[in-house]
């Protein structure tokens, strides 16, 4: 059996098109961008209302590290995906070394990281919002 056949997620991936992937990355990057968005206005709220309450709670600081470790996470992650296009502009000018293979399989270790950073991220906004309703 080929191997690429046992892995569901592989077989899809050599079967989409190169621009649908490339679209993809694209929306990555949009969704990262608007996270970055998100993460500034939730510290901002923090903010707000810590100073307004005169209170720091520890469990208020514990949110505002993990907001600024997410936007520290989001460049990192941005930065992967804008290498991994630069590897999709190298396969469309044929040069030498670039391969599709390996634009597929980093493509589908991007998109793991998207899905469990998602997942982390709706984590965090849930606690942003328990906390600021409980001020």
């Amino acid at each position: 059996m080929n191997a690429t056949k046992s892995n569901p997620r592989t077989a899809f991936l050599l079967e989409v098109g190169l621009e649908k992937l490339h679209q993809e990355s694209r929306e990555w990057l949009r969704t990262i961008a608007f996270w970055k968005d998100e993460t500034r206005f939730f510290a901002r709220i923090l903010k707000k209302k810590d100073f307004r309450n005169h209170t720091t709670s520890e469990y208020g600081k514990i949110l505002n590290n993990l907001d600024k470790v997410h936007a520290d996470l989001f460049d990192y992650l941005a930065d992967d995906i804008i290498a991994h296009e630069k590897l999709l502009a190298r396969i469309v000018r044929a040069e030498k070394g670039a391969s599709h293979e390996e634009y597929r399989d980093q493509h589908g270790k991007l998109k793991s990281r998207m899905d469990t950073f998602t997942e982390d991220f709706r984590a965090f906004k849930k606690m942003v919002f328990g906390y600021v309703t409980a001020l």
